[in-house]
């Protein structure tokens, strides 16, 4: 029922496979994520870009998520969790002009053709965003059947570096062109 999640983890302990679980599920209900490192005052073993690494690499699956590194004791850099807040939540009510969306998809197209499909290849028509909190994208497309998952990344993130969707899920959805809803 949040708005944004903030997923906290002991700088102490470690991330724990907990944590992964907990924040699958602010993924799952399409929450905008802060992934806080707390008791960073602690850790006297590591640097924060070597800590950032680790948590990149455990946290794979939220590549695009901000990650903030404080001390809720000392109060050490706790002025730099409400402006990643702030962020993630404006990124998550963001709505995007139709003509420019799909400038960038048709751009992004050009630069990286779709694999072809037993000599089909699929074809995007139009694109719109349907919703926000997360924002919700629709191509409308030749055959639904011919998206290849790591073709829909590709796009995923095409719209992320054009529009600064920092900390939000994006969620995308193909439909045949002549599909009614």
């Amino acid at each position: 029922r949040s708005d944004v999640c903030c997923i906290v983890i002991n700088a102490e302990e470690g991330i724990i496979e907990h944590d992964k679980h907990i924040a699958s599920y602010a993924l799952e209900a399409g929450k905008p994520i802060v992934l806080v490192v707390n008791k960073w005052d602690t850790v006297n073993d590591k640097t924060i870009p070597e800590y950032m690494k680790l948590m990149r690499n455990e946290f794979q699956f939220l590549s695009y998520v901000p990650i903030v590194f404080l001390s809720a004791k000392t109060k050490k850099r706790i002025h730099t969790l409400m402006p990643e807040i702030k962020k993630v939540y404006e990124n998550s009510k963001k709505e995007i002009k139709t003509s420019i969306l799909n400038d960038v998809i048709r751009d992004a197209v050009i630069l990286n053709q779709p694999p072809s499909y037993k000599g089909k290849r699929l074809k995007i028509y139009f694109c719109h965003q349907a919703g926000t909190m997360p924002p919700k994208f629709i191509f409308n497309v030749n055959s639904d059947k011919l998206i290849h998952f790591s073709y829909e990344r590709y796009l995923e993130n095409k719209i992320r570096e054009s529009f600064d969707f920092e900390g939000t899920p994006i969620k995308i959805e193909f439909k045949n062109k002549g599909d009614n809803e």
